[in-house]
C-alpha cells in the first residue's frame, strides 16, 4: 500500500475521490489536510469528517489547514453553484461526531514526510496552499517525499474559473507558483486530462441500484454535480477531476505524461498555467496531457461498486 496524504476543499468530487481512495484500499491514508476553495475550510473540515463516517472511515485523522491565501485576499467566492450550498450538493447529513485534529496542516506534512521518507506521496486536490506553508518551513520535504500529484491547472486548454485559469490554482496562484518551481517531484493532473473523464447519470444509476449508504450518498451528491455540467458545460456528465487525481496516484498508467517547464501567472491572466522554456528559475512538471479514459472510468467504478479484489 502507498502511503498518502490527501489535501482538499471537500465539494463534490473530493468526497468522490475520498471515496475512491479508501474503497481501493491500493492507499494508506495517513491524513486528510483541508483548505479553502469550493467551501471555507470549516466546512471543508466538516463535509470531510462526514464523508469518512458515511464511508465508516472515520478513524482517518482530519487537520484544518489555511483559510485564506498565502500572500493575498481570496480571488474568488466559495463554489455553491458548482457544489451546493453545503458543498455536498445540498445533501444533509448528520453533524459529525469525530473531531478534527489541532495541529497545523504544514506541521502535520512534515511530521509524517520525516516520519516516512521517500514513501508519502501527497496528493492535492484544492489550492495548494498548505503545502507550500510546509516547503516554506522545511525546505528540506523536497527531497523527503515520494511524489506529488496535484490536481490543477489547464496547459493547454482553456481554465474553468476564467477562460485562461483553472479553480484549485486560481484560488491561490502564489502558492501554486512556488510549489511548481520549488523543485519537489510533481506530476500536474489538470484539465487537460479531467473533461476526459466523465462520470454520467448512467453511472449514478448503478450506485443507487447497490443501495448501501456509501453508494447512495454518492449517487445523492453526484446529481446535483452532473446536473451543473449538463447544464452549464452541455456536457454528457461531470468531470471526474479529483478522482483522477487519486487514480494517477494508484496508477501512473492511467495517464501520459511529457515533462515541460510550466509557471502560474501572477500579473494580467493571474492563475494561468503556461510553458516556458527552460531557465535557471526553471523545475520540470510532469504534465498530464493524455488520459486512458476507459481504464480509468472502469478501475474507479469497480473500486467504488464492489472494493478491491473483484
Amino acid at each position: 500500500m502507498k502511503k498518502v496524504i490527501i489535501d482538499v476543499d471537500t465539494g463534490i468530487d473530493d468526497a468522490l475521490a475520498i471515496a475512491y481512495a479508501i474503497r481501493s484500499e491500493a492507499l494508506d491514508i495517513l491524513g486528510i489536510t483541508t483548505c479553502f476553495g469550493n467551501v471555507s475550510v470549516e466546512e471543508a473540515t466538516r463535509n470531510t469528517l462526514q464523508v469518512l463516517e458515511v464511508l465508516q472511515a472515520a478513524d482517518i485523522p482530519v487537520v484544518p489547514g489555511y483559510a485564506k491565501p498565502l500572500e493575498r485576499d481570496h480571488l474568488k467566492g466559495k463554489a455553491l453553484h458548482v457544489h451546493g450550498e453545503n458543498g455536498l450538493g445540498n445533501v444533509e447529513l448528520p453533524v459529525p461526531e469525530s473531531r478534527a485534529r489541532t495541529i497545523a496542516a504544514e506541521d502535520f506534512i512534515l511530521d509524517n514526510l520525516r516520519s516516512f521518507p521517500k514513501q508519502v506521496t501527497y496528493i492535492a486536490l484544492g489550492s495548494l496552499t498548505n503545502l507550500a506553508a510546509a516547503i516554506q518551513k522545511d525546505p528540506a520535504i523536497i527531497e523527503l517525499v515520494d511524489k506529488v500529484v496535484v490536481m490543477g491547472g489547464a496547459v493547454r486548454v482553456p481554465g474553468n474559473v476564467k477562460p485562461h485559469a483553472e479553480a484549485n490554482i486560481y484560488t491561490d496562484p502564489e502558492a501554486a507558483d512556488f510549489v511548481f518551481q520549488s523543485g519537489i517531484p510533481l506530476t500536474l493532473v489538470g484539465l487537460d486530462v479531467t473533461l476526459k473523464t466523465l462520470l454520467t447519470p448512467e453511472d449514478v444509476k448503478v450506485w443507487e441500484e447497490l443501495d448501501t449508504p456509501h453508494s447512495r450518498f454518492l449517487a445523492d451528491i453526484s446529481k446535483f454535480y452532473i446536473d451543473f455540467y449538463m447544464r452549464e458545460n452541455g456536457l454528457a456528465g461531470c468531470g471526474l477531476h479529483d478522482p483522477l487525481a487519486v487514480g494517477v496516484a494508484i496508477d501512473q498508467e492511467f495517464v501520459k505524461t511529457e515533462p515541460l517547464y510550466v509557471r502560474v501567472d501572477l500579473g494580467e491572466e493571474i492563475g494561468k498555467t503556461y510553458e516556458v522554456g527552460r531557465g535557471e528559475e526553471q523545475s520540470l512538471i510532469d504534465v498530464a496531457l493524455e488520459v486512458d479514459a476507459e481504464k480509468f472510468k472502469d478501475h474507479f467504478m469497480q473500486m467504488i461498486v464492489h472494493g478491491p479484489g473483484v
